[in-house]
């Protein structure tokens, strides 16, 4: 293994497992070298369907340069109608090219606007509206411009079939076109090509922030029920990556604690900051714990979520660190592992093999072979848990690297039951990335460039597939 950038120690992310040098390079050169497009799965009724049985109007839109929330407040500005009657299924980067679905309630498809770098397509109508999570997951194509080490690509991608392919301990190898067990099982042998490359399945910079990763630090304060302490970690903790005025606003606010004097110097655009900072200034002398757990909730409830997703998914970068640490296997279970089984409806996209994590099997020394054929066959995954109250944690020496690294951050699934939206009852989440890819050299402007073209589920982050490739500081893959 590699040791990662120090940026992602940050965030859990402590190492590569690819050992060639990166290839460097920037991405989002344009608008159009970062392209995604959602794997659809959801299902609609035909656009003349009856509006009282299905009266929302669902939309594929492909945005070029446009944030999500943006677009979607344009769409309401056009039509005339609440922000709150327009849905998407993912959140999308503005510096991209992206293909999405939307619906609108109560509108018809000829009174959809025409909006600069948008084209819309009307798909149909159904009885309900997109919720965030109603997609298989994204393919992408990104163009990697001027790499240093363009030629490093394929031994690294080579080096990612390994890490994801079955070994000749598991007697399976990837040449296998059926997945089917190979007879002798005594030598591992080379993935072939066509092999899928494999990741650890990190939660990338991007859920923690990329220029302030604090996010985690917001939540596994909140977990640790020291409500002030994840307030500071929000307004203050200032960082080299934002201007010089940020970061002596939150050098003043840890200094003297001053909320109404820190409005002043809060710039307006760190309207979650201020939003705090006000709740916390209308307080009848010091605020106490009910003061600043006024204050986290005065953000919008999604941002409330994702503090607390954030502490679970460095928790569970971390219990992948160690996983590799100890050298044990990514890809198929040891004793002790939980593993979720495959997603099996007849909606998945051919491209995806998607996990469903409701359906848990405890994995003991009796079963490690038959779940290791399941494993081999893409009907199964290897888990890690995103810590919640309704976690049963692994036994064996998973459940020990479980144990270990929540007893580490001072945490336990019960410090989950926490009020309103912090709330998490929890998942588990597999530990291993797997994803067919296309490599192209190509040029850009005259100047080399790497296109990889891949699919992911959702949830799984583009940025540790290209973080492997490029190596470079994670603000660059932002």
């Amino acid at each position: 293994m590699r040791p990662a950038h120090p940026t992602e120690h940050a965030v859990g992310m402590t190492a590569y497992v690819s050992d060639t040098d990166g290839t460097g390079g920037r991405l989002r050169a344009a608008d159009d070298h970062f392209r995604v497009r959602e794997l659809e799965r959801f299902s609609t009724e035909p656009i003349d369907a009856s509006t009282d049985a299905y009266p929302h109007l669902v939309f594929r839109a492909t945005l070029h340069g446009w944030d999500t929330n943006d677009f979607a407040a344009r769409i309401s500005d056009a039509l005339g109608v609440s922000r709150e009657r327009i849905n998407w299924a993912g959140t999308k980067d503005k510096y991209a090219v992206t293909t999405q679905l939307f619906s609108v309630y109560s509108t018809d498809a000829v009174d959809l606007p025409d909006i600069n770098d948008a084209e819309l397509e009307p798909l149909g109508r159904a009885g309900r509206s997109l919720e965030f999570g109603d997609l298989a997951g994204n393919a992408f194509e990104v163009v990697i411009s001027d790499p240093a080490e363009p030629a490093n690509a394929t031994d690294i991608a080579r080096e990612l079939r390994a890490f994801g392919s079955f070994d000749g301990e598991s007697g399976r190898t990837d040449g296998d076109s059926d997945g089917e067990p190979t007879t002798d099982g005594s030598v591992a042998t080379e993935p072939s090509d066509s092999a899928p490359i494999g990741v650890p399945n990190y939660f990338g910079q991007q859920r923690f922030g990329s220029r302030r990763p604090v996010t985690h630090e917001v939540g596994l304060e909140i977990a640790r029920d020291n409500w002030e302490g994840a307030v500071m970690a929000y307004l203050g903790a200032p960082t080299e990556a934002e201007p010089d005025g940020t970061q002596a606003a939150r050098t003043f606010i840890e200094e003297t604690r001053d909320w109404q004097q820190a409005l002043d110097r809060f710039p307006n655009r760190l309207r979650y900051e201020r939003s705090m900072l006000h709740e916390l200034a209308a307080c009848d002398g010091d605020p106490g714990p009910d003061d600043f757990r006024a204050a986290l909730e005065s953000v919008p409830s999604n941002l409330q979520r994702l503090f607390v997703h954030a502490a679970q998914s460095y928790a569970f970068n971390l219990l992948l660190g160690e996983r590799l640490e100890r050298g044990l296997p990514f890809d198929r279970p040891v004793a002790g592992d939980v593993v979720c089984f495959t997603d099996t409806g007849d909606d998945v996209p051919a491209e995806l093999t998607l996990p469903d994590t409701d359906r848990l099997q405890r994995v003991d020394e009796r079963r490690v072979h038959s779940v290791t054929r399941h494993c081999e066959r893409n009907r199964a995954f290897v888990t890690a848990p995103l810590v919640g109250t309704d976690t049963e944690l692994a036994d064996g020496e998973p459940g020990e690297i479980e144990r270990d690294v929540l007893d580490d951050l001072g945490l336990r699934p019960g410090d989950f039951d926490l009020p309103g939206e912090f709330h998490s009852t929890g998942t588990r989440r597999p530990v291993l990335l797997r994803t067919a890819l296309g490599i192209e050299q190509t040029e850009q402007d005259g100047s080399d460039a790497l296109t990889l073209s891949f699919s992911l589920p959702k949830g799984s982050y583009a940025t540790v597939v290209l973080r492997e490739f490029m190596k470079v500081d994670p603000i660059r893959l932002g």
